[in-house]
């Protein structure tokens, strides 16, 4: 067994697009039982155990990269989700912490939601309820960067575990989906989410009755939980304020909630749109920017890891018709969206 990485960090060492270095530890124990060397995938992945034994984070990028090469010499279609079923609310330190003794389940989640920086900035959770039906999903920041289907198998199955420990080993949920190709043996899926699973989806979350999100927590303490809440608003008091990041953040939320108007992301981070706008331009960006920069990571994703016509992908990234979204794609990237989707399924 490889000498673990278990160390206490604070919120400050993790800039953006990085992650707590605590799944790649697991990356590494699982070659390790499948008999696999994990040092050759390590370098390839361009790091080593000695690096990351004395590094605290790592980029999103990094991790993806390293799952992909992991999964490859494995031949393991369904390596992030392995990965993934070893989390534990230990395992997510302080923020585990407190969602252990939040009130309700509800509570739980929206503690995971609001502080999911302290343990990765490479991705959001964002809780949404609709009637009867809660939806907690999870959405890299740029999701073209490699390996991210199996970041966000990993991430679902990370959820699943956690609402386990909190509701009870029997739960499951009504659904999952996941923004990637079926696999050729979709039974670990569903071995292990006792559910059904939806690939080639246009995000990953799981779906289950808004009921649950009332459910009490069993020997929640509130005293844990005031001195954990403190300790965070301490930790994160001290970061400093990067509104490039919270625009980024609210955009994301907002292309699955199909509204990305300027003046809604600037009423949700309360800021003016004029102030947001100067704030912007003082770290080098525009809303412009960094709305075109997300609807492309998210297109790529989806044309490359899923099924999804061109129809629906531009209705999903609210473009008005896929012609639009056509025009777009090639002024960025230089190439039609059919054009560059075959290319990516060539390699």
């Amino acid at each position: 067994m490889l000498p673990q990485i278990t160390r206490s960090f604070s919120i400050r060492s993790i800039p953006y697009n990085f992650v707590n270095v605590y799944s790649i530890q697991t990356v590494c124990d699982i070659l390790v039982e499948m008999g696999i060397d994990p040092d050759e995938i390590l370098e390839r992945a361009g790091t080593d155990m000695q690096m990351l034994d004395a590094a605290e984070t790592v980029s999103f990028a990094m991790l993806g990269r390293l799952t992909a090469l992991a999964a490859d010499q494995a031949r393991c279609a369904h390596f992030g989700l392995l990965v993934g079923q070893r989390t534990t609310l230990a395992s997510l330190g302080l923020l585990g912490t407190l969602m252990r003794h939040s009130e309700t389940v509800g509570d739980a989640l929206q503690a995971l939601a609001t502080h999911h920086d302290l343990l990765n900035r490479g991705a959001m959770i964002e809780l949404a309820v609709d009637g009867a039906v809660a939806t907690v999903s999870y959405a890299p920041y740029e999701p073209e960067t490699e390996g991210v289907a199996l970041h966000c198998e990993r991430a679902v199955a990370a959820l699943t575990n956690a609402l386990r420990s909190l509701c009870g080993a029997t739960w499951d949920p009504d659904e999952v989906l996941l923004p990637r190709l079926a696999p050729p043996d979709s039974a670990p899926y569903t071995g292990f989410f006792r559910a059904p699973v939806r690939f080639a989806q246009e995000f990953a979350a799981l779906v289950f009755p808004a009921r649950l999100l009332r459910r009490s927590i069993e020997g929640a303490n509130p005293l844990i939980r005031a001195s954990v809440e403190r300790r965070i608003r301490q930790f994160e008091s001290i970061v400093p304020s990067d509104v490039s990041d919270e625009v980024r953040r609210s955009v994301r939320s907002r292309i699955v909630q199909k509204r990305i108007e300027k003046d809604q992301v600037a009423q949700a981070l309360a800021i003016h749109q004029r102030t947001l706008g100067r704030r912007l331009k003082a770290e080098g960006t525009t809303f412009r920017c960094i709305a075109n920069q997300t609807r492309l990571g998210i297109a790529k994703q989806l044309l490359a890891d899923t099924k999804m016509g061109l129809a629906q992908i531009s209705s999903v990234l609210e473009f008005s018709e896929p012609a639009a979204f056509t025009h777009a794609f090639r002024r960025w990237t230089g190439m039609t969206p059919s054009a560059w989707r075959k290319e990516q399924w060539a390699k």
